[in-house]
């Protein structure tokens, strides 16, 4: 599975964390930046990994930034994406489960690396359940659509 990396200076630590989680787990990995502390607008960063997820070059993606709010818009934006901010790995299992999301919101400032590499891993290896729930995700794209 390859994953679509990005985070503004404010993500960048954990985004260097996620970065061991997925390659100490055999993930291929595909990193949008950025790569240093200077500030910077997360929006240059979230909205190229959220395109290359909704172009099928990427089947998931993870957006970093202080609180993963703002990465988390950005990436909403883009069509074909669902992105989940998840605090916790009940959000994120769940967020799979029921609403196929393929790009997960983390806030460095908001939850530690070890936690996070939890959501992360629970993110990756949960599967979207289907079934009614896929009449759900279907409305979602119906949305879309209209907008």
């Amino acid at each position: 599975m390859k994953i679509a990396l990005a985070c503004d200076h404010g993500g960048l630590n954990l985004k260097k964390e996620i970065i061991k989680y997925l390659k100490e787990n055999g993930y291929e990995y595909v990193d949008f930046g950025t790569d240093n502390t200077d500030s910077c607008d997360y929006p240059d960063f979230a909205l190229p990994a959220a395109e290359a997820v909704a172009k099928g070059e990427c089947e998931k993606g993870i957006v970093v930034c202080s609180t993963g709010i703002g990465v988390s818009i950005v990436a909403n934006k883009v069509h074909g994406v669902r992105c989940a901010h998840c605090h916790d790995s009940y959000c994120a299992e769940f967020t799979r489960r029921h609403n196929d999301a393929n790009v997960l919101a983390l806030g460095e400032k908001v939850v530690g690396a070890g936690y996070a590499l939890k959501i992360v891993e629970t993110f990756l290896t949960t599967a979207f359940e289907g079934g009614r729930h896929q009449r759900r995700v279907d409305k979602i794209s119906d949305i879309e659509k209209k907008y």
